[in-house]
C-alpha cells in the first residue's frame, strides 16, 4: 500500500509511476478526493469539539451564579450529535479511503525499462547454451507418459483438468528437487526454513497483495479462509502487526504447494504440466532494512540462478518493464528457462523488491538504529517453481532412446539414480 503522505505531497509523480505500469487512475482520483473530504472533515470536528469543550466550562461558571444555562445546553446537546454524526462520516471516508488504497499497485523503481507489456522486457544475462540434439527433442508430456511419471487422465478424473498427478521415479524427482533446493538455501544461503500453513486468512492475502485485486485467480475456501498462491503469502505474514524483534536482514525460505485458478490464462497451453492450478514452489523471503534492500534484491536472484546453475539448465534473467511487474512490485527480475520440447522459454522464478508497499500493508515494522519504529522492506523470490523446473529437466535430459540424464547435483537426492527410463532405472 503507498503512504497516503506520498499521494499527498507527490500526487504528479505518483500519477507518472501509475502511467508508467499502464494502471487507471480511478482508484487514485478516489483516494485524492475522500482524503481532501476526510481532512476537512476531521478539521471541522475538531472546531466542534473545541467550541463544546469552551460552551461547557462557561456552563460550569454559569451554574456556579445560579444562571439557567437551559438553552445553551440544548445547544450544546445539537452540536453533540452533529460531532457523532461528523464521526460517522470520517469513519466511513477512511474505510473506503483505506479500500482504494489497497487497490493501487506499487510504484515501479526508476531503474525499471519502460513499456505496457513484456515486449518491453530487457534480457540482463544468459547462463549456458541450448543443447544440441542428433534427434527432434519431444515435449515433456510425451517423454513423460513414455516414462510412466504422469496420469493426467486420471487426475482429472479425480479432481479436474489442471492437477498433476506424479507417479513413481515423477514423485521421487518432484521431493529429490524439493530437497535439494532447501538443504541449498539453507545450508548454503543463509536462509531459516519455515514449514507454513497451506491456508490462510483474508487479512494475510490482503497484507501480501493477492487481495482485493486478485481475488478471482484465488481459491477461495471456507471461513474466511484461502489456499495460499504462494508461499510468499503466509511467509511474510509471520511478522504481520509486529516489530521484528531481531536484527535485520532476516532470510527465510519455505516449500508449499501452491494453488492458482489461473483466470486469466484463456487461450494459452494447458497441455502437461507447463501452466497447472497446482504446482510445487520452493520460496525465498527477505525481510530487510530501506537502505539494502536493492542489494538484497540481487543476492536473492542470485541464489535463484545458484538452483538453476548447480542444475547446469540454460536460463535467462529478464528485468520486467514497468508494464510487465507485479501489482505489488517495484522490481522484479523473472528467471526463464529453455524448453527445447516446446521451443520456448519458461518462467521459473521471479524475484521481487516490494520495497515497504506490503510491510505498510502488514504492518511490518523493525526497529531503526535511532531507536524509531519503520516499516522494513520485503523482498521475495522462487527459488525456484516446480513443475516448470521438471519440464526443463526432461526435456533437456532426454536421450534418443526415451530415457532421461538426471543433472548430477540432484543423484544424491535421487538414491544415486542418474537415468530415467520406461519401465525401471539405471544406477
Amino acid at each position: 500500500m503507498l503512504d497516503i503522505k506520498i499521494i499527498r505531497e507527490h500526487e504528479e509523480v505518483v500519477r507518472q509511476g501509475l502511467a508508467a505500469r499502464g494502471a487507471p487512475t480511478d482508484f487514485l482520483d478516489a483516494v485524492v478526493a475522500d482524503d481532501r473530504q476526510r481532512r476537512a472533515l476531521v478539521t471541522e470536528v475538531e472546531t466542534l469539539k473545541n467550541q463544546r469543550n469552551t460552551v461547557s466550562k462557561q456552563i460550569g461558571v454559569l451554574k456556579s451564579k445560579g444562571q439557567d444555562t437551559t438553552e445553551t445546553q440544548k445547544a450544546m446537546r445539537e452540536v453533540g450529535d452533529l460531532i457523532n454524526q461528523k464521526d460517522a462520516e470520517v469513519r466511513d471516508l477512511e474505510a473506503r479511503l483505506k479500500d482504494n488504497l489497497l487497490r493501487i499497485p506499487n510504484l515501479p523503481h526508476s531503474s525499471l525499462p519502460v513499456g505496457l507489456d513484456a515486449s518491453a522486457n530487457v534480457v540482463v544475462r544468459t547462463f549456458g547454451a541450448p543443447r544440441t540434439f542428433a534427434f527432434q527433442p519431444k515435449g515433456h508430456v510425451d517423454v513423460g507418459e513414455r516414462l510412466g511419471i504422469f496420469d493426467f487422465a486420471r487426475a482429472a478424473r479425480m479432481t479436474g483438468s489442471g492437477f498433476p498427478l506424479f507417479l513413481g521415479m515423477g514423485a521421487k524427482l518432484q521431493r529429490a528437487l524439493i530437497q535439494f533446493m532447501l538443504d541449498l538455501h539453507v545450508s548454503e544461503h543463509g536462509y531459516t526454513e519455515m514449514l507454513p500453513p497451506f491456508v490462510v486468512n483474508t487479512a494475510s492475502m490482503i497484507g501480501t497483495g493477492q487481495l482485493p485485486k486478485m481475488a478471482e485467480d484465488m481459491y477461495h475456501a471456507t471461513d474466511d479462509l484461502w489456499l495460499i498462491p504462494t508461499a510468499e503469502v503466509p511467509v511474510t505474514n509471520y511478522y504481520r502487526d509486529d516489530i521484528i524483534d531481531r536484527p535485520l536482514p532476516v532470510y527465510m525460505t519455505a516449500y508449499t504447494p501452491c494453488f492458482r485458478r489461473e483466470a486469466g490464462s484463456a487461450g494459452k497451453e494447458t497441455r502437461g504440466i507447463i501452466r497447472v492450478h497446482q504446482f510445487d514452489k520452493v520460496e525465498m523471503v527477505k525481510f530487510v532494512e530501506p537502505s539494502t534492500s536493492y542489494a538484497e534484491l540481487e543476492t536473492l536472484l542470485a541464489n535463484a540462478e545458484d538452483v538453476l546453475k548447480r542444475l547446469n539448465l540454460h536460463y535467462r534473467v529478464l528485468s520486467l518493464c514497468t508494464g510487465d511487474i507485479s501489482f505489488a512490485a517495484a522490481k522484479c527480475y523473472d528467471i526463464e528457462l529453455w524448453a527445447p520440447g516446446q521451443n520456448a522459454w519458461l518462467e521459473v522464478s521471479s524475484c521481487s523488491n516490494f520495497e515497504s508497499f506490503q510491510a505498510r500493508r502488514a504492518n511490518i515494522r523493525y526497529r531503526r538504529p535511532d531507536g524509531k519504529v519503520d516499516f522494513v522492506h520485503t523482498l521475495n523470490g522462487s527459488g525456484v517453481a516446480l513443475a516448470r523446473l521438471v519440464v526443463a529437466i526432461l526435456e533437456n535430459g532426454q536421450e534418443a532412446d526415451g530415457s532421461v540424464t538426471l543433472p548430477d547435483a540432484i543423484v544424491p537426492y535421487m538414491g544415486g539414480v542418474r537415468r530415467l527410463e520406461a519401465g525401471g532405472v539405471i544406477g
